[in-house]
């Protein structure tokens, strides 16, 4: 039955229980607890017998979520599968105890009882007394749903109280897991078997100047894994250096709760923490040696910061992010090793930098090793290449002599000098997403053509310099030679407007890559780098 239909029987003097209606419920408690649990099993039981003691309602099979709080609805999923029945109409009725089982949250009572009712799904709020096919239902839900927001809002208050109080007890609150320690009734005793990996961190970072990710592998080596036997995590290493419980204080106030509602945090600055020693959290490490490795971890943290601003770190380096592990799916990362023979760039799978070769097999490329690559593909894009130095030869070779033309020479050279800056720019900007690849097209070879009309005025006047031109004829074949088989190297920004990614497939070993190029343009490339042979082999794919 449609809404409009139901309203003119309830106006007629019928009852709800005397229409014909597909009637389901809707349950939930906060909390798992057993005596929450029989409570729900109550509701059900009761829920069931009421609406099949009514001849003429037809049972639907309730809805029942467990353990799950009022104020959201994000992970209450019998909740959302009800509303996705009452979307298929399935049924025209739910049955519910209270609004505060709907949803603590005002705007999400009425958003909800409003989508069922343009379902022509009606809800009875049986403790509130609320039909919402009662034309006059929306003002009460306000009213009482504005009530249960505003008890939610009051529970906030009560346990913020109750964790001061806790912490004035000597009460320690916070993580049950915490790596190095024990805590049972709030109380925090140590762990020795962890602790000798805490104390190992510490000792790693501060005394011996590692990196977390080194320190990491070194773990592994050593035999020290987490709990579920894996290499300790890069964030959980961070969060035991940066955590002062380790030198024995008490730390709070790292986080404030927005909305509590929503439970939305933000993060606090380090200023703003509330640290202090603390005799019921038994220290791990000296303070001595957190505060110098608390020292290290923000001078290291401010370079990072300051590296990659001046660098503009996701353009600075041409194949960052642009090389995946084709085992797992994953970016490789830079990671420059010193030799006697010279710093060497090299591109290291993200596993393979966590856990080592345990990680990853995947072999680690060379930025050397890239760069031929690509060069080699892009030799192989340029098809005419040698049409193209012949034809500029032959332009050269026909050009007049004239004379008087130095400072005419001059000002073109400045011009060619703007457009190329102009150009450079453009890819910039083309680069970085600034404006769109059509525009860049457009605009691009309106700075050809001027280029191009430059460039034959100025090879036109340079040829007038006492037939200078034909003497240089076999010079200019080498430069144009040699820039168009890229043998001084490739431009970074020419790798990052065409490249689009690079895939070291599975199964690559460290003599012989096998690898899918994949430019923004065309189709792929397959590429075979054997090291043995010092070759690299590419093809259309």
């Amino acid at each position: 039955m449609d809404v409009l239909r139901i309203r003119e029987e309830l106006r007629r003097g019928k009852t709800i229980y005397d229409l014909p209606l597909r009637v389901t419920f809707y349950a939930r408690v906060s909390t798992d607890k057993d005596e929450q649990l029989n409570s729900l099993e109550n509701q059900v039981q009761y829920y069931t017998e009421l609406i099949q003691s009514r001849r003429n309602w037809m049972f639907v099979p309730g809805y029942v979520d467990e353990g799950i709080s009022g104020v959201s609805t994000q992970r209450r999923d019998d909740f959302n599968r009800m509303i996705r029945d009452a979307r298929a109409a399935r049924f025209d009725f739910i049955i519910t105890k209270e609004i505060s089982r709907f949803s603590r949250s005002t705007l999400d009572s009425i958003k909800y009882t409003q989508e069922l009712l343009e379902y022509n799904v009606g809800v009875l709020f049986q403790n509130d007394n609320i039909n919402t096919l009662d034309s006059d239902s929306e003002f009460r839900l306000v009213v009482m749903a504005g009530v249960a927001q505003d008890e939610v809002r009051k529970l906030s208050e009560r346990l913020k109280f109750g964790f001061r109080q806790a912490i004035k007890n000597g009460h320690v609150l916070g993580n049950d897991k915490l790596w190095g320690y024990d805590k049972k009734d709030c109380v925090l005793t140590v762990n020795e078997s962890e602790a000798q990996v805490v104390r190992r961190i510490f000792d790693l970072y501060a005394n011996r100047q590692m990196g977390i990710r080194r320190i990491s592998q070194t773990l592994l080596d050593e035999g020290f894994t987490s709990r579920e036997g894996n290499a300790f995590n890069v964030l959980t290493i961070r969060h035991i250096l940066c955590n002062p419980k380790y030198k024995g204080w008490y730390c709070a106030n790292k986080s404030r709760t927005v909305d509590y509602r929503s439970k939305r945090k933000v993060y606090l600055d380090e200023s703003e923490w509330v640290t202090y020693p603390d005799p019921n959290v038994p220290a791990i490490v000296s303070e001595e040696l957190w505060d110098r490795a608390n020292a290290l971890y923000k001078q290291r943290s401010r370079q990072m910061k300051q590296h990659q601003s001046a660098a503009g770190f996701h353009n600075r380096y041409a194949y960052s992010g642009k090389v995946v592990c084709g085992e797992h799916g994953v970016s490789y990362h830079r990671q420059v090793l010193k030799s006697a023979g010279g710093d060497k760039e090299v591109w290291q799978c993200r596993e393979y930098r966590n856990r080592g070769r345990a990680g990853c097999s995947s072999p680690q490329l060379h930025t050397a090793e890239l760069d031929r690559l690509m060069a080699e593909i892009f030799d192989r894009l340029v098809q005419d290449k040698q049409a193209i130095i012949d034809a500029v030869v032959s332009v050269l070779q026909a050009l007049p002599d004239r004379r008087d033309s130095v400072g005419e020479i001059r000002r073109i050279e400045k011009a060619l000098a703007a457009l190329r800056a102009k150009k450079d720019r453009l890819l910039e900007m083309s680069v970085e997403g600034v404006i769109s690849m059509a525009e860049f097209k457009q605009r691009n070879n309106g700075f050809n053509e001027q280029a191009e009309g430059l460039g034959r005025r100025l090879a036109e006047l340079q040829a007038e310099k006492g037939g200078q031109a034909t003497a240089r004829l076999e010079e200019v074949r080498a430069v144009l030679e040699q820039e168009l088989t890229f043998q001084n190297g490739i431009y970074s920004a020419l790798v990052t407007a065409i490249l689009d990614h690079i895939v070291v497939k599975k199964g690559s070993t460290k003599e012989v890559l096998h690898l899918d190029v994949h430019l923004k343009f065309g189709g792929p490339w397959e590429a075979v780098l054997d090291r043995k042979r010092a070759s690299i082999v590419c093809v259309p794919a």
